[in-house]
């Protein structure tokens, strides 16, 4: 494992905990990713419990191991450029946890796609699987959050950018296309608007007309 991935491993137990599980997954081409699974919490350690539920956070690890490139850029610099890994919370006890941990491999996806796609993974973007995100889930597609919440960025030495933790928030199919249509902010602003809960594996999309 690389000084960074160490560094970012050692910034995900302390914030979130020990991990009760994790999987590897290596596409061709690409490096190694991992997703660990923090779960069984108790508000401030790996999961916290809302309305007598727990949630599980899933967390990739990997994917900043090497900068993200602008496609267009003729020479990719092997030290500066952003570097991120994704983190996506989910209410345990609504589906069965066979089905839930699932995820694992689209996260594994979602991280490996600076290198299989040359995505520059960042707020606002919208990542698509293109099929459920677990089995009999409502959501094919993840809309990539602001950063510094749950696990604050970790700084590198300098030339190296800082590696950022993004939440990941699922959406249902009629919220991406709306949000392909009137931006990130405006589909942020009306689950607010609407009390929505993101965490919830099996909710309804948002009311989009008003």
């Amino acid at each position: 494992m690389s000084d960074v991935l160490q560094l970012v491993e050692a910034r995900l137990l302390s914030a979130l905990g020990e991990p009760d599980a994790r999987a590897a997954v290596t596409f061709l081409g690409t490096d190694r990713i991992e997703v660990l699974r923090f779960s069984g919490g108790s508000g401030d350690g790996p999961a916290d419990v809302t309305g007598g539920e727990d949630i599980v956070r899933y967390a990739t690890l990997g994917m900043s191991d090497r900068p993200m490139t602008d496609p267009t850029a003729v020479v990719a610099d092997p030290l500066r450029g952003p570097r991120a890994e994704l983190v996506l919370s989910v209410r345990v006890g609504r589906v069965p946890g066979a089905d839930l941990d699932k995820v694992l491999r689209p996260l594994a996806v979602f991280a490996a796609s600076p290198q299989v796609e040359g995505l520059v993974v960042a707020p606002g973007n919208s990542l698509d699987l293109g099929e459920p995100l677990w089995p009999g889930a409502p959501f094919s597609s993840v809309l990539v959050a602001e950063p510094g919440g749950l696990v604050p960025d970790l700084e590198l030495d300098a030339p190296r950018e800082p590696v950022r933790f993004l939440p990941l928030l699922p959406m249902t199919p009629n919220e991406a296309a709306w949000k392909r249509v009137h931006g990130a902010a405006a589909l942020r602003e009306r689950w607010l608007r609407h009390g929505t809960d993101l965490r919830d594996p099996l909710r309804e999309g948002v009311r989009l007309s008003d």
